[in-house]
């Protein structure tokens, strides 16, 4: 590897310049060799470099300042500092302030090589530490949406494609689907994730409150306004705005955010100075824009702003496949946090919860596994309190219904009810299993024959 670094090589005598190029590039170092410090800074920003080696004393820069300049531009570039009779301590100044190491004139070959060897090593793994950090985040990242269905494949596909992007992105979903989560993933993936990751809900603030909330006002701008304070545009410069519930927003309040959307400028209340910002926007609604639109409560402008890239997250009650999986991550999740020695989901209860139609999605299949692991005893959860579903109360009072006896098994109740089912479905079990809220796998499995 370290025979394939690329080094720039900035000194102004032209005799030590010419014999250190020969040198490395008999190496097999890739070598571009530059008199002064502004040539050389420039070829550092065009092309980059794995060492920077440059004399401390420079007819243009001192060299201390071509180090400093350098590690802004690129951080990881390692730096040898090539020093005279008694600057000594001008090279100790540079080490301070980054330089890898110093060689003294005349140069030493084997000195230099040695000195070289090392450096580039340690940008290597500098480098490949790195790369490993980075795998290892996104994959945690990832694993915090869970699902193998085909529609969460293709989420964490689109997810991964425009992540290292700066469009605007529009998580669209039902309450409880994740659209959170998406977001932190979509932040921790960009080039954004050293920034700060902002996050405000449109719904959960007073309209009158919203503007300042999101721009930011000076002292005095209205009453009990004692003091300035940025708002959460200037909070995220440099780095991601979430907006959730963004179809929340009022008319007056859309017009203001196109415009931010449109320059990247925008005005504290109160103030008349333009500020300027760096945020990725990522906006996310459980309402249907569209819809929205056509009504005339949400512009069409600002959707397409918002909307460059749209991400779709199912309800759970649509992928109900992931179920098993999710359960096993919240059941590891809560047993851990909570010291329970819980280890698995008896079947009677994992069919409890694919017969659950999730009005609440993820959101409510986590706190059913709080509320289970709390009162756990055992290390097997035989049993889920589930919360009724409102919208299913009230079909099955209007429709069809059976009369049970007090004291029938639980098992021919259930084979009764499949059995009436299936009847009024005229033995349709796609139909019946959606009617009953399970899995037509699960009807299969368990209708009366």
């Amino acid at each position: 590897m370290a025979r394939r670094a690329n080094i720039l090589l900035v000194d102004d005598e032209e005799a030590l310049r010419n014999a250190a190029e020969k040198i490395l590039i008999k190496e097999g170092y890739q070598v571009t060799a530059v008199a002064t410090g502004e040539e050389g800074l420039a070829r550092f920003k065009a092309e980059g470099a794995d060492l920077l080696i440059t004399d401390l004393m420079l007819p243009d820069l001192d060299g201390i300042e071509v180090l400093r300049r350098a590690k802004q531009l690129r951080p990881a570039v390692e730096v040898i500092m090539i020093t005279g009779h008694g600057s000594i301590e001008k090279a100790i100044e540079a080490t301070r302030l980054g330089a890898y190491d110093f060689i003294e004139k005349p140069l030493d070959k084997a000195h230099l090589l040695k000195a070289i060897g090392k450096a580039v090593e340690r940008q290597h793994l500098a480098t490949e530490n790195q790369q490993l950090r980075e795998q290892l985040q996104q994959q945690r990242t990832e694993d915090s949406l869970i699902g193998n269905t085909p529609a969460m494949v293709a989420v964490k596909k689109l997810i991964r494609q425009v992540a290292p992007t700066d469009v605007s992105i529009l998580v669209q979903g039902e309450s409880g689907t994740g659209k959170e989560v998406v977001a932190d993933i979509l932040h921790a993936l960009s080039g954004r994730r050293a920034g700060p990751v902002v996050k405000i809900s449109c719904a959960a603030i007073p309209e009158t409150l919203l503007e300042s909330e999101l721009f930011g006002y000076e002292r005095g701008a209205f009453t009990g306004a004692a003091g300035s304070k940025p708002g959460k545009f200037e909070q995220a410069d440099g780095g991601t705005l979430f907006l959730d519930e963004v179809a929340e927003m009022s008319p007056a309040l859309q017009a203001k955010l196109l415009r931010v959307l449109q320059d990247g400028r925008f005005q504290r209340l109160g103030s008349n100075k333009e500020i300027q910002v760096d945020v990725r926007l990522i906006s996310a609604t459980h309402v249907d824009l569209p819809k929205a639109i056509a009504a005339g409560k949400f512009r069409e402008d600002l959707y397409y702003r918002l909307n460059v890239v749209h991400i779709g997250l199912s309800a759970l009650r649509d992928r109900k496949d992931d179920l098993p999986l999710l359960a096993d991550h919240f059941l590891k999740k809560y047993a851990a946090r909570m010291q329970k020695d819980v280890r698995s989901i008896a079947g009677p209860a994992l069919e409890q919860l694919l017969a659950h139609n999730w009005p609440g999605n993820i959101r409510e299949l986590e706190n059913t596994f709080q509320r289970a692991l709390a009162v756990a005893t055992e290390p097997v959860i035989n049993n889920f309190q589930l919360l009724a579903n409102p919208g299913l109360a009230r079909a099955a009072v209007h429709g069809p219904s059976i009369t049970l006896p007090i004291g029938i098994k639980l098992a021919d109740a259930e084979n009764r009810l499949i059995d009436e089912t299936l009847t009024v479905c005229r033995g349709d079990k796609e139909k019946a299993a959606k009617m009953l809220g399970v899995s037509s796998r699960t009807l299969y499995r368990r209708a009366v024959k």
